[in-house]
């Protein structure tokens, strides 16, 4: 039996030139909480300040899990957890802050405040949309990066990450 890939192998793997410098389209197969873990810490390794990330996926499809990681890669010490009902939280990391947003549910984003989520956008913060479709009217601009989760089952997971040229 063969060594497991790495997260960074994994990663590789599966954003090609879109996330790390291969072949675009393919996508990497997570079978653990921890893998998902892990690949969330490997985009966060890439974010800088201001940076923004789309992760789209259904309820239960790993999305905090994801977050988790970057969260930890990052520096963050406290608990991360999904901000569906508060709609979002900010974490003090010691490389960045990360502010993990959730839109699912904003029924009419364009009804709501235009500065409604500004204070979680600066130059030492990364964000996190999950549900993302609707973002550009709060926040006027695309996503640096793009990740999509897919419940395969059982732990498993299919993630695809593309980034914005």
């Amino acid at each position: 039996m063969g060594e497991k890939p790495s997260a960074a192998e994994l990663l590789r793997r599966s954003s090609g030139d879109d996330c790390a410098g291969e072949r675009a389209g393919e996508a990497t197969e997570s079978v653990s909480a921890a893998q998902t873990e892990a690949l969330g810490g490997e985009l966060a390794r890439r974010l800088a300040g201001g940076d923004v990330v789309h992760l789209r996926g259904e309820i239960g499809a790993g999305k905090t899990t994801f977050v988790r990681g970057m969260a930890r890669a990052l520096g963050v010490r406290a608990t991360v957890s999904s901000p569906t009902f508060v709609i979002a939280q900010r974490y003090r990391g010691e490389r960045l802050d990360l502010a993990h947003i959730d839109l699912y549910r904003l029924a009419e984003p364009e009804a709501e405040e235009p500065d409604l989520l500004a204070d979680y956008r600066d130059r030492r913060t990364a964000v996190v949309i999950e549900w993302p479709e609707e973002s550009a009217l709060l926040f006027g601009e695309q996503a640096r990066f793009t990740v999509t989760i897919e419940d395969l089952g059982s732990q498993r997971r299919l993630l695809r990450c593309q980034e914005r040229q």
